[in-house]
């Protein structure tokens, strides 16, 4: 397979990540209340999660996840339940360089976690991966190899995207130290949050 028979591929997929959603501003939410490094983890989870639906469209196991709908509206809740539960501790406690620490000290797996479980549940990237990806891709001429391009493709472009976002916000956060300024920041980020939160509990 040719380099540039990728190409609609990159294309098809820069735009559905560039196109702000649920993880996008999730991601940012992150960002602008607990940091960038705490955020770029969180964006790990959503490539981990893009990841695992590739590997689904690209194996045809388009049918098990059918199958298996019910589970995935469960981690589709489980997400945003957890967005809900970061939303609300920003929005009560503002942004405090002392208390982001002690939240990334409680451990990265829930960051990490939480960007996966969104991602897993989320409508957009759904229908990405096992809808619209066909259409671009001919997943019946995709060898090991070439879904090892696809793979290393989907984690360049998903970084190249998300990195720019999470990292202007963590510049924001950094910018604005007066304390009236952090707790507005602190709720915004919560705010960014709960509605990604509800995009992904209410959207089909």
């Amino acid at each position: 397979m040719p380099l540039l028979s990728f190409v609609p591929y990159v294309v098809a997929l820069s735009i559905a990540c560039a196109i702000p959603g649920p993880g996008v501003t999730a991601s940012v939410g992150t960002a602008l209340g607990a940091g960038f490094r705490t955020a770029l983890v969180f964006v790990t989870g959503i490539v981990f999660g893009d990841l695992i639906y590739l590997s689904f469209a690209v194996l045809g196991l388009t049918a098990i996840v059918a199958a298996f709908s019910g589970f995935f509206i469960v981690i589709r809740w489980a997400g945003a339940t957890y967005l809900l539960y970061l939303a609300w501790t920003f929005w009560r406690g503002g942004v405090d360089p002392h208390s982001v620490s002690t939240r990334r000290e409680k451990g990265p797996w829930a960051t990490l976690l939480g960007g996966l479980s969104l991602t897993l549940g989320n409508p957009k990237t759904i229908i990405f991966y096992l809808a619209l990806l066909p259409t671009v891709v001919d997943l019946k001429t995709v060898t090991p190899e070439r879904y090892l391009m696809l793979a290393g493709l989907t984690v360049i472009i998903l970084y190249a995207v998300c990195i720019p976002y999470i990292a202007l916000a963590a510049r924001a956060r950094r910018l604005l130290v007066n304390p009236r300024a952090l707790k507005w920041l602190g709720r915004g980020a919560g705010g960014a949050m709960a509605g990604a939160a509800a995009y992904i509990a209410l959207r089909e």
